[in-house]
């Protein structure tokens, strides 16, 4: 009954804070905010967006496999943000874009304009609906102490509140919201691990020096190059990632281009960037707190490393307290995460798709129906069901963003115009040819792509544009 309490007050508080700021301004405030947003509030909150219900869930398990490998992605995050804060951010606020997306219909025309912003639609819908599906399983794990909620009721009650609190505002709205959302996220990390170290009788910096010492603390993999950790694939790939899914990305672009001025815009992008290592390096030392938690308990390990803080939370093992912070700690980055993908899948259909930016009706509308295809897409995850799913967002991203990098690549580095009908057809034909090269070499050499396909895929797309383009 207590997390359902939680849930409620929760709720409250997001919609009581969505209409003291989000009631005014009409399409200029949802899709651009009227340009007013402090960058710091940008920044801190874009923290939790970035981070998600799934990094929350599923990093501290990756200890189990891939040990602390993952901050060497990291790394290449913190390269990636600077790419993105002196590349892409002038250009953007040169043009003075509300969708990044009409940057191509500036450089190549309208048909690369539709085609980038299509790209990013189906990207979107299909990485936010992973996250979404899995914490909704677990927010629905949460509630099973006070009520047998069924999975459909639990995603249409969250969609119907992102939708509700967003409805007015849109960006406006959220740059609140995320700063609200990535303060209870922080806190309730922050508790759990204090909470994990005292179970473990250790104060925190005893717990960090015993997190530093352990054999799950290996960061750095430079023998094996064929393995998916080896440091360059990881490192080349964080860079790439970053460049697409932050500054490629409406979703999270659109939060940056609500500041007053490019250089505003620029700290908010280089502070969040040098927040993402340390509260990633959290996340992980959690994950190995909760290996030698497990090991002292004489409980066995999960079989998916998604289950280790969430097993070890529902079945009460951790205390009521820890399991109304968990809760609040999906919720928020949960809510942070799936509530600017709906504002951001809107922005991008009424201004790239439907060319109706100033109508405000056809806004609404477009708003609501994306809801409810967001609804079926995470009910169709949920009926085939999925095994890493943080593992499943990067590789949808390496295929589906593959297009987009090498389209913006080709816009910035010449000064080729490609023709118009062909782009289409490269932008499909790219994702496809590399999904066919990556199982021919698995089956005749055992060599594995990473999330370095993204780099290959974005460079299958760039070759393709120049074949096809004059000067």
């Amino acid at each position: 009954m207590v997390v359902l309490v939680t849930v409620i007050i929760y709720f409250a508080i997001l919609l009581l804070l969505s209409r003291l700021v989000g009631n005014r301004g009409g399409n200029a405030a949802f899709f651009s905010g009227n340009h007013q947003s402090p960058w710091a509030l940008v920044a801190f909150g874009m923290v939790g967006a970035s981070i998600s219900g799934i990094t929350f869930i599923g990093v501290p398990g990756w200890v189990m496999t891939t040990h602390m490998t993952y901050l060497q992605m990291c790394l290449g995050f913190v390269v990636g943000y600077l790419v993105v804060s002196f590349v892409l951010l002038p250009l953007y606020y040169r043009l003075r874009l509300t969708s990044i997306y009409t940057y191509l219909q500036h450089r190549f025309g309208t048909v690369s304009y539709k085609t980038g912003a299509s790209f990013f639609i189906l990207s979107k819908f299909l990485s936010a609906a992973a996250k979404f599906y899995v914490v909704c399983r677990i927010l629905q794990a949460c509630l099973a102490d006070s009520f047998q909620v069924p999975y459909v009721v639990v995603v249409l009650v969250a969609l119907g509140m992102i939708w509700l609190y967003t409805r007015r505002g849109g960006i406006r709205t959220l740059v609140w919201t995320d700063f609200l959302q990535t303060a209870c996220l922080l806190l309730a990390l922050l508790l759990i691990l204090v909470k994990v170290a005292t179970m473990l009788n250790m104060d925190f910096l005893q717990a960090m020096s015993t997190v530093w010492n352990d054999p799950h603390a290996q960061i750095f993999e430079f023998d094996d190059l064929a393995s998916k950790q080896n440091f360059w694939k990881q490192f080349l790939s964080g860079i790439f990632i970053v460049i697409v899914m932050t500054g490629l990305d409406q979703d999270m672009m659109q939060k940056n281009l609500t500041c007053k001025d490019l250089r505003s815009a620029q700290k908010d992008m280089c502070s969040y960037g040098v927040l993402f290592l340390p509260v990633n390096f959290l996340f992980l030392a959690l994950g190995i707190l909760l290996l030698l938690l497990y090991q002292q308990m004489g409980v066995a390990l999960p079989v998916r490393g998604d289950d280790l803080l969430a097993g070890i939370v529902l079945d009460g093992s951790l205390g009521t307290a820890c399991l109304v912070l968990f809760t609040i700690g999906v919720i928020a980055s949960t809510f942070s995460s799936a509530d600017s993908a709906l504002t951001a899948l809107t922005t991008s259909a009424c201004v790239d798709i439907l060319g109706k930016e100033q109508d405000e009706q056809v806004r609404k509308r477009t708003h609501l129906v994306f809801a409810l295809l967001f609804v079926g897409i995470t009910l169709a995850f949920n009926a085939i069901g999925s095994g890493s799913v943080m593992d499943l967002i990067y590789t949808l991203v390496s295929y589906t963003y593959g297009p987009l990098l090498g389209l913006f690549s080709f816009g910035i580095l010449t000064r080729r115009h490609p023709r118009e009908a062909c782009v289409p057809w490269i932008a499909i034909a790219s994702p496809v040819i590399c999904y066919v090269i990556d199982v021919l070499v698995r089956h005749s050499t055992g060599y594995q792509f990473g999330y370095e396909m993204l780099m290959f895929n974005g460079m299958l797309t760039f070759l393709g544009l120049m074949i096809v383009s004059r000067k």
